[in-house]
């Protein structure tokens, strides 16, 4: 039985919206501002520059290869099982070290209003209750993961349009003047933090199958969530540049509730606070409900050779194993690193699988001219996921010596790794 189709521009659209804005958005313009001033939209509209050219190569290989995976499975499809392990491996540690990202900035929010939170021991118990209750809950029942989710979702974007609603009367168009413009190597060391507020896009493409003429309802769709997605964050960014000035580089914990501080008082800073707790604390409880399942497939599959991450449990029929090793993974990097190293961690490592996504979107390309098959063609030929390559590349050169010398080590002990199994199990 097919898949009824009733998802439209909108519907996907906003479903593609719901997931990319997260918590790093509400830290993030005080980092950004503190290179690049006023100037910091450029920033901005280079990643999401880079997410239309990914999205619309994510959009030609779904349209291709429509089993379930996503990225891994585009990328295992095009180059085989040993790229795929890779993919899956860098998946889940994008994932984890975005959650443990996300947890620390909650907690650095916190902090700015209960001053309890600056407490190492409280940082430990805190990330405790996040990431094993979290767990607990997702091992009891999908259910009860899944109706939590739906509650919390509710409440994530009122922060931020409080800001760009009320905002605007405090303003000081003064303070939105360039003073310099940021050469090429400014802008891409901070294109690559911010770039995490980016990512998480092709997850709405999951509903693929569901939606009304997919060729031609996708493209509009992901045109128009990148764009309204844009808009926000530059909106969001233009306010709290305009209201805090030069200063706003000093509240690199809670910038957006001192904006809101400014406009409404004291109330709108503790609101805000709150507000954007909730929606870290949301965006968290979403990925440990979806993520440790990545874990469990991968491991059915035996991508990732430990079986027993496959296993169900009895009582509950969940993936208990998966989701018990994905939530201490969370919580390791959350007490070992602070938002912005752990940003760009989870940033870099997600670029390495969109590249290995615009290759086989190259190599796809080379294919359907061989064979003329049929599916959703990016208009441009070559030039798209030639250009998504070079921007990808060109951010990963930003990463500083220790985490290319990490990136690369980590790289090396999975193929090692990988062909050490694939040897074994010839004996």
């Amino acid at each position: 039985m097919k898949l009824k189709r009733e998802v439209g521009v909108l519907g996907l659209s906003a479903n593609i919206v719901n997931i990319i804005i997260g918590g790093g958005i509400f830290v993030l313009p005080a980092i950004v501002a503190a290179s690049l001033g006023a100037s910091s939209i450029i920033a901005y509209l280079f990643c999401g520059f880079v997410m239309l050219l990914v999205m619309a190569c994510f959009a030609e290989l779904g349209s291709v290869y429509t089993g379930s995976g996503g990225s891994y499975n585009y990328i295992e499809s095009s180059f085989g099982k040993f790229p795929g392990f890779l993919t899956s491996i860098l998946i889940v540690l994008a994932s984890f070290t975005g959650d443990a990202a996300v947890a620390n900035a909650a907690v650095d929010i916190l902090s700015t209003f209960l001053p309890v939170f600056k407490n190492l021991w409280v940082h430990f118990f805190f990330f405790i209750l996040l990431f094993f209750g979290f767990g607990y809950i997702n091992i009891i029942g999908l259910k009860k993961g899944v109706g939590f989710v739906k509650i919390i979702t509710l409440f994530k974007l009122a922060p931020l349009l409080l800001i760009i609603v009320f905002g605007f009367t405090e303003v000081e168009v003064s303070n939105l003047y360039w003073e310099t413009i940021p050469g090429p190597a400014k802008i891409g060391e901070m294109s690559l933090i911010l770039f995490f507020a980016f990512v998480g896009a092709e997850k709405g493409l999951s509903l693929s199958g569901e939606v009304i003429h997919p060729k031609k309802t996708i493209p509009k769709a992901i045109l128009l969530s990148i764009v309204a997605i844009l808009i926000i964050y530059i909106l969001i960014q233009l306010i709290s540049q305009g209201v805090l000035g030069n200063t706003l580089a000093n509240y690199d914990k809670n910038p957006l509730a001192e904006v809101a501080n400014t406009v409404f008082g004291p109330i709108g800073f503790t609101i805000i606070t709150f507000g954007a707790a909730l929606s870290m604390i949301g965006s968290l409880s979403g990925k440990i409900l979806s993520m440790p399942r990545v874990i469990f497939a991968a491991a059915k599959d035996n991508v990732i050779p430990i079986k027993k991450l496959g296993k169900v449990h009895k009582k509950y029929r969940t993936p208990y194993l998966a989701i018990l090793l994905y939530t201490c993974l969370g919580f390791v990097f959350a007490l070992a690193g602070g938002f912005k190293e752990l940003a760009i961690i989870s940033s870099a490592s997600t670029l390495l699988i969109y590249f290995g996504i615009s290759l086989a979107t190259i190599k796809l390309k080379i294919q359907k001219l061989k064979n003329s098959s049929d599916g959703f063609k990016v208009p441009g030929g070559y030039s798209i996921p030639i250009a998504s390559s070079v921007s990808i590349v060109w951010l990963l050169s930003k990463l500083s010596q220790d985490k290319i010398i990490m990136f690369s080590g980590v790289l090396i002990v999975l193929s090692l790794l990988f062909f050490t199994i694939k040897l074994l199990s010839k004996k």
